[in-house]
């Protein structure tokens, strides 16, 4: 037997828990990211996976900051709360009576993920912050958010095969959405790795114009909420779910502040704070297009966890006076 069929089956509210918990860790991690790259704080720690060659942790040098260090090391310490919450997710899933196989290779995904990312890591730091590297970081990030969501719903699904929830065009459209949502996210780390912020003065950065890839940007954020704008009338003409609608009002309301946030920082002159905001405002984008596209398909929900109550019986059903009498009965009777 093993250890974990001695353990209580985890409860559906606890498998939410920590499935929710992996979505703000995702986001979290790529946030704090962007503090360390617009700091300037992306070699604080030249070494990999200590901080430096005869150090764990941050030590005076008089070639690099201390700020820069602890900067660049917290950012490191996050990923062990990452990695536990990415566990968790995975015994949380093992543990579920019945075990679901859906939601077991979702849960796999965010330990995978992070392994992936630590070893990614590496390579960003022993490569001088190559802008290659650095994006990519950030795109595998988005890739763990959005699989972190469909974690979230698949909580409460059955392992039963999807049931579209609106037709087949308007299926299409949501993929393509989708699809061009990546693609300005893609673009928005070709922004940032020509930008001021890409790392401090000696970073190698993107030898392509930032004005004609942010241009390029904006006209890529425009045209997928133009998409977005038709998606919502398919989805009034085809009278989608409430649960698909809502999601689909929240998007929007997240793609909206984005613009204008990316609009505000480009005609302030890229202030370093906004780029952090500008960062979580990609996350959360990527939190309700990931939202939006389990919506658009359905599960059989997870029935309710089986007791070990026995049914009750038609002897049980009565009354008790009716019960009481009944005994009075039987022991008066004789033999």
């Amino acid at each position: 037997m093993s250890l974990l069929s001695r353990l209580p089956g985890t409860p559906p509210k606890l498998m939410r828990a920590v499935a929710v918990a992996a979505v703000v860790a995702q986001a979290g991690i790529a946030v704090t990211g962007s503090v360390v790259r617009v700091t300037g704080s992306g070699l604080g720690c030249p070494d990999w996976p200590t901080c430096h060659p005869n150090s764990l942790v941050p030590d005076p040098h008089a070639d690099i900051a201390l700020l820069h260090q602890w900067v660049e090391f917290g950012n490191r310490m996050l990923v062990g709360v990452v990695s536990a919450v990415a566990a968790a997710c995975l015994l949380a899933a093992l543990n579920t009576r019945p075990r679901r196989r859906r939601l077991t290779w979702l849960a796999a995904a965010m330990p995978a993920g992070v392994v992936a990312q630590a070893v990614l890591g590496g390579i960003t730091v022993l490569a001088d912050l190559a802008w290659q590297t650095v994006s990519l970081h950030f795109l595998l990030s988005s890739v763990l958010i959005w699989l972190a969501v469909l974690l979230v719903d698949a909580t409460g699904q059955e392992d039963g095969p999807p049931t579209p929830a609106v037709p087949r065009a308007a299926r299409t459209l949501l993929l393509l959405c989708s699809v061009l949502l990546g693609a300005v996210l893609a673009v928005g780390t070709l922004v940032t790795a020509a930008g001021p912020h890409a790392g401090d003065a000696a970073t190698p950065r993107l030898g392509l114009p930032v004005p004609v890839l942010a241009q390029l940007h904006a006209d890529l954020l425009v045209g997928y909420l133009g998409l977005l704008v038709g998606l919502g009338f398919l989805l009034a003409a085809v009278d989608a779910p409430a649960r698909l609608r809502r999601r689909y009002r929240w998007l929007i309301a997240a793609v909206l502040a984005q613009g204008l946030l990316g609009a505000t920082q480009y005609a302030l002159g890229v202030p370093e704070a906004l780029v952090s905001l500008h960062v979580l405002g990609a996350c959360l984008v990527t939190v309700a297009g990931a939202a939006l596209w389990s919506a658009g398909t359905s599960r059989p929900p997870v029935s309710p966890p089986v007791t070990d109550r026995a049914e009750p019986t038609a002897r049980d059903a009565l009354s008790p006076a009716t019960n009481r009498a009944r005994n009075a009965l039987a022991e008066r009777a004789p033999g």
